[in-house]
């Protein structure tokens, strides 16, 4: 078996790539972690699906690739930039939202339990706002994060922020959890309470 075997890359994945890298913008989530989050997707036939930091919308063409077609999803991105190569890109998807805005202030006004998956992709949800995001997720729903495993571009004192993410994760009783050293190093929490 080799898992960096992926046969069902989005199709759209290819120009997305190409308009990130023409503006430069090479913080791009990896395949292994779309191929994740496709499959989660389509464990919740019908779910609300939250991601917090579009980017390009690499993660977001996967997890549309892995929804039912009742299914819907609300990606938030703060670069005007970004965004637009996703709004060009994918916003043709009526079960996509797109919204250009501070991912901070979306999660304060989002109502709890109301998502079967967050993918936080960016600080807020992750390093800032974590409690307001893990509020979000339904039981039975699932809260991703990735890039946990020592990232090259992690600026000086992230190392131990990522490892007080973690500590506070682990000691979360609401959630089951999962660590994956795979892809950019995955972590995956169920809500069960």
């Amino acid at each position: 078996m080799n898992e960096t075997d992926i046969r069902d890359v989005p199709a759209i994945i290819a120009a997305i790539d190409a308009q990130s890298q023409a503006i430069g913008f090479n913080q791009k989530s990896d395949d292994l972690s779309g191929a994740l989050l496709q499959v989660l997707a389509a464990c919740k036939p019908g779910g609300r699906f939250l991601e917090l930091g579009t980017g390009a919308g690499r993660a977001t063409a996967w997890l549309l690739q892995g929804m039912s077609a009742d299914a819907d999803l609300i990606s938030v991105e703060f670069d005007a930039g970004l965004i637009g190569i996703a709004r060009t890109l994918l916003g043709h998807d009526s079960r996509l939202t797109l919204l250009e805005e501070r991912g901070e202030a979306v999660l304060t006004r989002l109502e709890p339990s109301a998502f079967d998956m967050v993918f936080a992709d960016t600080w807020p949800g992750k390093y800032n706002h974590l409690e307001e995001a893990l509020q979000l997720v339904k039981t039975g729903g699932f809260y991703v994060i990735d890039d946990m495993l020592p990232q090259p571009n992690w600026p000086e004192g992230h190392a131990q922020k990522v490892q007080n993410l973690i500590e506070t994760l682990e000691n979360d009783l609401r959630f089951k959890r999962l660590k994956m050293n795979w892809a950019s190093g995955v972590i995956i929490l169920v809500r069960v309470a």
